[in-house]
């Protein structure tokens, strides 16, 4: 079992406390989304000109970056240009750190005919998946936003270079947000699922969501079934804590949910026999 965690989780912790807390937790990489505040990390000294003192840190910290999370959106078409640009980027330092994805967003399609915004997406996805491939990186869209289906996520990747692309799995999202059972989105994506997230909620009456977010295992995604089901498939991706504490500041400080979610997923791996 591989386990990593993205950034989103520890939004205020520099770059050194980051890797130190890693490697006291037991986590096997880091996925970048996001560093104090800045979230195209591109950006930062520690990702352009102290680049390779980064690297240096984190390979010989025994760790790995499992992937870049962008914030790209596939869908509309504004800031085509600008999230081409972040790929290049993001693409330069999945070269540079031996890091096989990135993550996009599918995007929020609105008003727009379903079928429109997958001839859309497809485009824009394979155009990024273009420059990605030339630095030997696969783009990964997340079912996230208004791809959450497992069939709307199908559609896309039907037509596109399954090579260049594949799918970002959040296990939490089509079981919590439209009643996907597990198995049926393992059918129709996971030839595709290269990567997930793992996060935890539970029913709340009154929440904005219907739902609120918790420590892994104290809520009600089949989060055991899951993981059996990848195992059982021959999954061999990581799997990625997404601790939303930068978007929802009431959550667990990542002090607490970080160490917690690899006591409870090495235990898990213990307990699962397929």
């Amino acid at each position: 079992m591989k386990l990593s965690f993205t950034t989103l989780g520890c939004p205020d912790w520099p770059l050194d406390k980051i890797i130190a807390k890693a490697v006291e937790y037991g986590f096997d990489a880091i996925d970048f989304r996001g560093l104090t505040g800045e979230m195209d990390i591109y950006k930062l000294p520690e990702f352009s000109e102290k680049v390779h003192q980064t690297l240096s840190q984190i390979t010989e910290a025994g760790l790995r970056v499992s992937c870049f999370s962008s914030s790209v959106h596939l869908f509309p078409d504004e800031n085509f240009e600008k999230n081409m640009q972040e790929i290049t980027e993001f693409s330069k330092l999945c070269s540079l750190f031996g890091t096989r994805y990135i993550r996009v967003f599918g995007g929020k399609i609105s008003g727009a005919d379903r079928d429109t915004a997958v001839q859309k997406v497809v485009g824009h996805v394979s155009a990024m998946a273009a420059v990605a491939r030339e630095h030997g990186v696969k783009i990964l869209i997340e079912t996230h936003d208004d791809w959450i289906s497992c069939m709307d996520m199908r559609k896309v990747m039907e037509q596109v270079d399954q090579k260049a692309v594949g799918v970002l799995w959040d296990v939490h999202h089509p079981y919590r947000m439209v009643g996907e059972q597990p198995e049926d989105s393992w059918n129709a994506l996971g030839k595709w699922i290269d990567y997930t997230h793992v996060k935890d909620s539970r029913t709340a009456e009154g929440s904005p969501d219907g739902f609120q977010y918790c420590l892994t295992g104290e809520g009600d995604i089949p989060l055991k079934e899951i993981y059996k089901l990848l195992v059982r498939e021959g999954y061999q991706g990581y799997f990625t804590l997404e601790w939303e504490k930068k978007w929802h500041p009431e959550l667990e400080n990542p002090e607490i949910a970080f160490p917690q979610y690899v006591q409870y997923m090495r235990k898990l791996a213990s307990e699962v026999t397929v």
